[in-house]
């Protein structure tokens, strides 16, 4: 009787037990398990009717039609290739005349955008590599636009290939030293904060090479100890540990000069060209133009408050003024990089009235027309149509264009503007859209997702209408759909100052409003940054909030909030923090904590915070602001003074620590003897962007206040703390530290 009744029990049970949703693992977290799939190395070409894809298996540069979707081609296949053998590719570049490719493989990373490569070029008609050079890895290589050239940088110097002639290979500069002199690629400071890892240009008739040199032998050295460590190990350092010693600019401190020069090809000859640069200021974009007698150089003085764009002539050296765009506090870097030059056109960003919008030139800086206007920002610019007149961005607006209505930071659709001022929305579906467009502008693929579904990405016509889908990631939506994941919801919160945040949140599966919950607010609150975005994106690990989802299931309600100094709501709200980085940022996350502290399913007594980098910055922040409202937080890679960091991206906030030192002296190291909660801190001691000294000094300052913390130090790690096993033991000593702490 007794067998027959467990029986049935046993059969009862067992469909229950399908019924009920799987529980999400860390591992599956930190190993990127529920990534999305993702059309990688998107490059338009040329003719207007293809698109080259790089395969998912690195095997395969394959061609596609931007009409169907539909593969063409196979522009490059490692199977079939002659010469050296390859495993596989990790990237490729298309000549102008698509006659040649050049394949990357060995890709070594250097910083966060430089990597060196070993490259081959690849010949179209014969089916036939041959190495770019023998002379060891390279960086940045860049056709000619005939094709026929290609120059790239080794040690800092300037190297020219010649298809034409055998591939014979040209030393084009000889001064090149590290630590001393760079040419034709940034140093760490203008690659970092400037997004960008070329500094050379071709003329447009492909005789004139143009780049900027930088002399960083004033710049004082950073030294970074490493060890032995493991994934990967570094053997040369299993006796005694050794250091990388690079060049770093701290905030105040001296800069790397730079200059520009010109090479003419023909006759070898060198000049330097005279760019009207300031003694202490920044050449942070060279852009070839369609006139070969012109290149466009662009030059910010110290403050970045003053942008000017240049005609140089690269014979001549002389160089004409064209465009001056000034700012009360700073011009933001992202338009600064988002300037699109065209046949016979500038097409310039500027929140000049108080919102980013876009605005035309003609080469010679004559102001033609504001392309757009209204209470929203443009937020991507994809380029000026000269033969239509369109102009394509993404921006904030209201999918109904009804300027009055304003904009809405957390969607972001695709536009266009019309030569007579009519604009019309391509995408109008509410969510996050980004965009590729074909060289002709005639298709587009739009890449959309919202914070409940993840990216799908439809090829369209230049109207917006949808020809075909091409990636939907119907799989992941149904391996996710088996799981107990909580809803992921936008809202808005208005503090006790009247300040209206934008904010989301991850309730637990099966919610009860009738409980209290322990909450962890997770936000990165930097200048410009938006965590709070209808987007798929979200969260400390993405993946469509999956850190967020993990914690839900261990019972926790999961906040992010945009503080005042975030973007996507215009110049007042995003520049309000200037001169006094954190100050605003970290009382509005104690607002919010407050906001919370009311809501009847919140336990107001367990509510803790965390970040990452300025994040870990603003948790520190935050945690000393003053009002006891944390019961813990986690620090991970924060900077805690910004005398410590570099000069581009803490002075264009904060201007130099000689002018503004009440705006450095409140940091979390003067804060440390108000820090309120328990504390984790985290950082990798290989960091080259926030340096480990930071944390060190912050440590010591809270011995010093008598506070107790909890410290973990990652051997080797840079910024990103990754490799080997290191995200998922980061992730669960964090994990651990909040169950610990809100138990």
């Amino acid at each position: 009787m007794i067998k027959k009744e467990l029986a049935l029990l046993v059969l009862l049970l067992v469909p229950l037990g399908i019924m009920a949703g799987s529980k999400l693992e860390l591992k599956s977290v930190s190993n990127g398990d529920f990534r999305a799939e993702q059309m990688a190395e998107v490059r338009a070409m040329a003719d207007g009717e293809s698109y080259a894809r790089l395969s998912s298996d690195g095997q395969r540069v394959e061609q596609y039609s931007f009409k169907t979707g539909r593969q063409t081609g196979v522009l490059f296949d490692v199977a079939t290739v002659k010469g050296d053998k390859l495993k596989s590719i990790d990237g490729y570049m298309v000549s102008p005349d698509g006659r040649h490719l050049l394949i990357q493989t060995q890709t070594k990373r250097i910083y966060r955008h430089s990597f060196t490569a070993v490259y081959y070029i690849y010949h179209v008609r014969n089916n036939r590599i041959v190495p770019l050079s023998e002379g060891g890895p390279q960086q940045t290589p860049l056709f000619s636009p005939d094709g026929q050239q290609i120059a790239f940088v080794r040690e800092g110097n300037i190297f020219l290939v010649k298809l034409l002639y055998d591939n014979a290979e040209v030393q084009v500069t000889k001064d090149g030293r590290r630590n001393e002199v760079i040419n034709g690629i940034p140093d760490w400071v203008n690659e970092e904060e400037f997004g960008n890892d070329r500094a050379m240009v071709f003329t447009a008739d492909s005789r004139q090479l143009v780049w900027v040199r930088y002399d960083e032998s004033m710049v004082r050295q950073y030294a970074m100890p490493l060890f032995k460590g493991l994934k990967p190990e570094r053997k040369e350092y299993a006796d005694y540990p050794g250091d990388y010693t690079y060049k770093y600019p701290i905030a105040g401190a001296q800069n790397a000069v730079p200059t520009v020069w010109s090479f003419d090809i023909l006759s070898r000859q060198k000049r330097q060209l005279q760019v009207p640069v300031d003694a202490d200021g920044y050449i942070p974009r060279i852009v070839m133009t369609a006139d070969s007698s012109r290149v466009a150089v662009y030059t910010l003085n110290r403050h970045q408050d003053c942008l000017r764009i240049f005609m140089a002539n690269p014979l001549s050296t002389l160089c004409q003024q064209v465009i001056e765009e000034k700012s009360n506090c700073y011009v933001r870097e992202e338009a600064m990089s988002a300037i699109q030059l065209t046949r016979s056109h500038i097409l310039l960003p500027s929140d000049r009235d108080g919102n980013m919008h876009l605005y035309l030139y003609n080469l010679n800086g004559q102001l033609l027309r504001q392309i757009d206007r209204g209470n929203y920002e443009v937020s991507q610019v994809y380029g000026y149509d000269e033969a239509t007149g369109n102009t394509y961005y993404a921006s904030h607006e209201a999918g109904n264009g009804k300027t009055d209505e304003g904009g809405d930071a957390t969607q972001q659709r695709l536009w266009v503007a019309r030569e007579n001022g009519r604009r019309e929305c391509l995408t109008p579906k509410a969510g996050w859209h980004t965009a590729v467009f074909s060289h002709d502008y005639r298709y587009f693929i739009d890449q959309w997702s919202d914070m409940n579904t993840p990216p799908v990405y439809t090829l369209c016509t230049r109207g917006g209408k949808a020809l075909t889908t091409l990636i939907d990631n119907h799989e992941l939506r149904e391996k996710m759909a088996a799981y107990d994941l909580g809803r992921r919801e936008l809202f808005t919160l208005t503090t006790q100052d009247g300040v209206t945040l934008n904010a989301w949140m991850v309730k637990p599966y099966g919610f009860d409003a009738s409980r209290r919950y322990p909450v962890v607010m997770y936000q990165y609150g930097g200048p410009g940054s938006q965590q709070v975005r209808n987007a798929w994106s979200i969260g400390m690990a993405g993946q469509g909030a999956l850190m967020e989802q993990y914690l839900a299931q261990q019972g926790y309600v999961c906040v992010c909030v945009d503080n005042r100094g975030t973007g996507g709501r215009g110049a007042e709200f995003e520049k309000c923090t200037y001169l006094k980085l954190g100050q605003l940022e970290a009382h509005d996350q104690v607002e919010a904590a407050l906001w919370l502290q009311q809501q009847p399913y919140v336990d107001k007594d367990r509510i803790a915070i965390w970040g990452w980098s300025f994040g870990g910055f603003n948790t520190l922040m935050a945690m000393s602001e003053g009002r006891p409202v944390f019961r813990c937080g986690i620090a991970i890679a924060p900077p805690t003074s910004w005398r410590y960091y570099d000069t581009i991206y803490t002075e264009r906030f904060m201007r130099t620590p000689q002018e503004n030192a009440a705006g450095y002296d409140d940091c979390p190291i003067a804060r440390a003897a108000s820090l309120h909660g328990a504390l984790l801190l985290c950082h990798g001691m290989a960091d080259d962007n926030v340096h480990f000294r930071n944390t060190a000094e912050y440590t010591e300052a809270l011995v010093q206040a008598d506070k107790d913390f909890s410290q973990l130090v990652y051997t080797n790690r840079n910024h990103s703390i990754a490799g080997g096993n290191t995200r998922r033991h980061l992730y669960r000593q964090c994990v651990t530290f909040f169950r610990e702490q809100l138990k």
